[in-house]
């Protein structure tokens, strides 16, 4: 069995560790003896969305989005059919904000995103820095618990946030979790949201990076992307306990 990631824009988004989500999701295929095989797609690179398992799609500055606006625009049809077809996909932050329709800088600015999910970010005056606790939704909790039933449950989420924009969902889209008061500023600081889950796609804001963090999301991630496959998708359970300590030391 082969677990194929596809790494975007490696060489151009990859604030705070965020390559390190893609080393996560291989090495924990690697101590359950899948082989994972991850594919660098870089401007102007020939990529079917549709050949991958899970899609890694990090943050960069307001300058790398504009570069890639272009380049992000031609792929726009293709992974939406592969994402209306259950691809699994991990966003953050900059990754998150460009799949949405739109992005304005502070400058006025606008770039337009993917247009697959119903958001849109404007940036803010002021950033949003610092560590972030949330809860899960229930859905996701429940999902995450499915995938790995034997590991010990966790329903909160934790990372580190540094970003000016703010994100809106439309109405048919739910966060991914909601930040704790006081733990977090999360989407946009007011609706208390943070990142967003539409099927098989997760977006955040966390970075540092966020899944090592986050082993319960990883082991969802996986086991979804085997679900897409007609494979078996619950997860033989891994000794954990660091993970979860760095989890609850985070807490």
């Amino acid at each position: 069995m082969i677990m194929r990631i596809a790494h975007l824009y490696p060489d151009l988004l990859n604030l705070y560790g965020d390559r390190g989500n893609v080393m996560t999701l291989a090495a924990r295929c690697r101590w359950r003896g899948i082989e994972c095989v991850t594919e660098r797609v870089s401007l102007g690179a020939d990529w079917d969305p549709a050949a991958a398992d899970i899609v890694f799609f990090g943050g960069g500055s307001d300058r790398e989005q504009g570069i890639l606006a272009a380049d992000l625009g031609r792929r726009a049809e293709s992974l939406g059919a592969a994402l209306a077809g259950g691809l699994v996909l991990l966003a953050v932050c900059g990754g998150l904000q460009m799949l949405g329709g739109s992005y304005r800088t502070p400058t006025g600015e606008k770039y337009p995103g993917l247009g697959l999910l119903d958001l849109y970010t404007e940036a803010g005056r002021e950033r949003f820095i610092g560590d972030v606790r949330a809860d899960l939704t229930p859905e996701t909790a429940a999902a995450a618990a499915r995938a790995c039933p034997q590991a010990m449950p966790l329903t909160t989420l934790v990372g580190f946030e540094n970003h000016g924009g703010r994100t809106w969902l439309g109405d048919g889209l739910a966060p991914l979790a909601r930040v704790r008061p006081g733990a977090g500023a999360g989407n946009n600081g007011r609706d208390g949201g943070e990142g967003v889950r539409w099927r098989n796609v997760f977006g955040t804001y966390l970075h540092g990076p966020f899944l090592p963090k986050n082993p319960h999301i990883a082991d969802l991630l996986l086991s979804l992307a085997l679900e897409r496959r007609g494979e078996d998708a619950e997860l033989p359970p891994l000794d954990d306990r660091e993970e979860i300590a760095a989890h609850k030391a985070r807490l």
